[in-house]
């Protein structure tokens, strides 16, 4: 599917996103700006206790209320819902025992705020406590009260991968190191508050809803279910979307709420979450601790792997078999390493349940793994660069767990970082208090096995063309900023050759689109990229064909560039591209809609080991980085200077979203590293707000100075892979590794705020305080004999 980039005219080029018009002029329309006129005002009533059996919800009282047109309870909807078929073990509104404080217990809609506030207060709860656990030690304590009666040890799943002989391994490593790390919980932090628009129609028993999600098809089969309604009932349409990151890659709560309340109501509710709920309901990158072993030769070469992960994924299940497969699948695909252990355990606690986060399941792992190898590199008097040279793999190739390599820039990734950011004459030169680290870092291109296996195609695309000319584009994928929709107008403009304005997209309407599974793991560049080229190719030899009679030419000898139809290697004026569409509409008949698809291919859908779909793609994009910090340690401040960052995103289909997605993964990356934590106290959340949970701000955004690598993927679009995940995750390590060439702390404990900065200054002063006196004891000692 590769073009040479000289024989390309929309593909390729730095292109404006197509909506971004509206974006920026305040037209766009978000759910919380759709016409509401005559909705109700959905309220949710949620918990104050972290885990608890419900004995009685008194709604009498609230149903009473002058303006109050629907309550619902658990008791109003008996069908579980989740992401994953076989781990669906939520309620949208708890029944019989409530595990986290603020899950939803009862919603109302009332005709306005202030009645909907008062209906709310009149509801009584009657609950007997149980025992609450807030972190994965205490919840798989011995006697810990189970939060699911079927998951013995209050463990979601446990991992359990071996591959080659890690002993082996071990013995033949001239330095082995162990160390333990651990990252904090955190939220996506997205822009755009999480919001439902519902209207259910009482006389056809059809209901439309409008939600900020990321996976239109998923909220639809989810409400099929848990509304017992026959899926053609009920259409899904997503607006313009501000902001996901995988907090919005499984249907929520609010979503099913509102459409419990709609229907109960009889007409329209809007329920809009307040920033305090969003982060409730999250869905955000666990809590984890991993144990890591690494052994290496004094060359550089690793030789085996021994990974622990520990995630505490909260009271329920979401994506967390997906996120702690993950975290094993992705410790291959990087590096040539001869031999990997992996043993992860998935773990519920009485918090908010986390879910997939940008770079999900790959990050924490990441952060460990760059951040030990590096420590072992100074430790052997090696280069940090040098040794992820020594481990390179070599395209094409298929890992020991069955994830297949087809292009692999990492290579030229290394070249461009050391060189720019001048590492060879600065790195450990710097000074006191400033240093620079760097780290490697790669994510999937989408997942290659489905959630829901349907039999359907991964992707499905169609392309229509009418009288007026214009070419619509109808897919069910979901852009949510990241450019999806523009990517995808590139692609059926360019096989086309036609201008990119001719093409309008139709995304995310159930009533209008294709299906389509989502924007999830990457996957919408890639595979939906695929299917419109698929499309593109069946509607182009359809104009061909019509532009054959009229040219006199076989349909083989004519190309179609800068709209206008020609014999290949003819100069003359040719065929405008008008014409030619009148012609074939009416040598077809009428309006054409011509279909595209893309399914993965079986061989690259992963291992035959259980779990071994999870990380399989048909493409890795990768990337290499080094960050300049300067370390403050009369403060405990770390700012972050400079970030060289490169990546190979097989081709830029899109050159200007690629740098914008690249420099985002850097910015979210930062977050996480600096400043980004979840906080409950007692399960309370303390992080209710944008001043309490810390992201960054342009005062702390770095210059970012990005290259990006073409290595031309042989089964993507024009060769492109993911471009949005793959850079995230390196900067973690990238940034402490900084910060040990700074001051020659390394640490191992994530967000790296002052206070723990300072800590742990204070234990490196203690420690090297007890040396000293340690090494003066022996002189005491001889003294006293002498």
């Amino acid at each position: 599917m590769t073009v040479m980039r000289n024989a390309r005219e929309v593909v390729g080029q730095p292109t404006p996103l197509i909506d971004g018009i509206e974006k920026v002029t305040g037209q766009a329309k978000y759910t919380a700006d759709l016409p509401s006129s005559g909705a109700l005002v959905g309220r949710i009533l949620r918990s104050p206790f972290s885990h608890a059996r419900i004995l009685a919800i008194d709604t009498s009282a609230a149903r009473a209320l002058p303006g109050v047109r629907a309550v619902v309870t658990g008791d109003d909807c008996a069908f579980t819902y989740g992401v994953l078929p076989i781990a669906m073990n939520e309620y949208p509104l708890a029944r019989e025992v409530v595990r986290y404080r603020g899950e939803p217990l009862a919603a109302v809609a009332a005709v306005d705020e202030a009645t909907a506030a008062e209906a709310m207060r009149l509801i009584r709860l009657e609950v007997e406590e149980l025992p609450a656990y807030y972190t994965a030690e205490a919840a798989r304590a011995p006697d810990a009260v189970l939060l699911h009666a079927n998951k013995p040890g209050n463990i979601e799943r446990a991992v359990h991968h071996r591959f080659g002989d890690v002993e082996a391994g071990f013995a033949a490593a001239d330095l082995v190191r162990e160390q333990v790390y651990h990252c904090a919980e955190i939220a996506h932090g997205q822009m755009e508050l999480n919001g439902a628009l519902v209207e259910y129609d009482t006389a056809r028993d059809q209901l439309t809803i409008w939600s900020t999600t990321q996976v239109p098809y998923y909220v639809h089969l989810m409400l099929s279910r848990c509304l017992a309604m026959d899926m053609s009932r009920i259409r899904v349409v997503k607006p313009f979307v501000g902001g996901g990151f995988g907090a919005r890659v499984e249907t929520l709560n609010f979503e099913i709420i509102t459409a419990l309340l709609a229907r109960a109501a009889g007409g329209k509710v809007r329920l809009l979450l307040s920033r305090e709920e969003t982060f409730l309901t999250h869905r955000g990158r666990p809590d984890t601790e991993v144990r890591l072993k690494l052994g290496m030769t004094r060359a550089g070469r690793l030789t085996a792997c021994a990974c622990e992960v520990v995630q505490r994924g909260g009271a329920y299940a979401g994506y967390g078999i997906v996120t702690i497969l993950y975290a094993g699948s992705l410790l291959h695909g990087l590096y040539d390493i001869p031999a990997i252990a992996y043993d992860g355990w998935r773990v519920y606690a009485n918090l908010p349940p986390c879910g997939a986060m940008r770079g999900h399941g790959s990050v924490d792992v990441r952060f460990a793994f760059e951040a030990l190898l590096d420590s072992m590199a100074e430790e052997a008097g090696l280069d940090p660069f040098t040794v992820r040279r020594q481990n390179l793999l070599s395209a094409p190739t298929e890992t020991q767990n069955g994830l297949r390599v087809e292009s692999y820039g990492l290579g030229e990734c290394l070249d461009w970082a050391e060189r720019a950011s001048g590492w060879a004459t600065r790195h450990g030169r710097l000074g006191p208090g400033r240093g620079l680290g760097m780290a490697c870092s790669h994510y999937v291109s989408g997942a290659a096995k489905p959630i829901h296996w349907t039999g359907e195609p991964h992707a499905v695309v169609h392309l229509r063309l009418d009288f007026d000319g214009g070419i619509t584009l109808l897919t069910g994928a979901a852009d949510i900023g990241q450019g999806s929709s523009t990517v995808m107008a590139q692609a059926a403009a360019e096989v086309l050759g036609i201008r990119l304005d001719r093409v309008r997209v139709v995304a995310a309407d159930s009533m209008l689109t294709p299906k389509d599974n989502g924007s999830y793991s990457s996957r919408v560049t890639f595979m939906v990229g695929n299917a419109t080229i698929d499309a593109a190719r069946a509607l182009r030899a359809q104009l061909l064909a019509a532009a054959a009679e009229p040219l006199g030419a076989p349909i083989e000898a004519i190309e179609c560039e800068h709209e206008t139809f020609r014999r290949i290697g003819d100069d003359g004026p040719g065929l405008p591209f008008a014409e030619v569409a009148r012609a074939a509409l009416a040598r077809e008949g009428g309006a054409i809609t011509a279909k595209g698809s893309f399914t993965c291919p079986v061989e690259f859908q992963g291992g035959k080991h259980k779990g071994g779909a999870v990380g399989s793609t048909m493409g890795f994009s990768y990337a290499a980085q080094v960050v300049e910090a300067a370390v403050d340690i009369d403060t405990g401040m770390v700012t972050v200077e400079q970030v060289w960052v490169a990546q190979d995103c097989g081709f830029a289909i899109n050159p200007l979203a690629v740098e914008g997605q690249i420099q985002g993964a850097v910015w979210m990356g930062m977050g996480q590293a600096i400043g980004e934590e979840t906080r409950y106290e007692r399960g309370l959340a303390l992080h209710g707000s944008l001043l309490d949970y810390r992201v960054p701000t342009i005062v702390e955004s770095p210059p970012i100075a990005l290259h990006i690598v073409e290595s031309i993927d042989p089964n993507g679009p024009f060769g492109a892979k993911e471009a949005s995940e793959g850079a995230l995750a390196g900067f973690l390590p990238a940034l402490v590794n900084a910060i040990a060439d700074a001051i020659g702390l390394r640490l191992d404990t994530l967000p790296v705020t002052p206070d723990r900065l300072l800590e742990a200054l204070a234990v490196r002063r203690r420690e090297q305080r007890l040396a000293r006196e340690l090494a003066r004891e022996p002189a005491h000692e001889q003294q006293g004999a002498a």
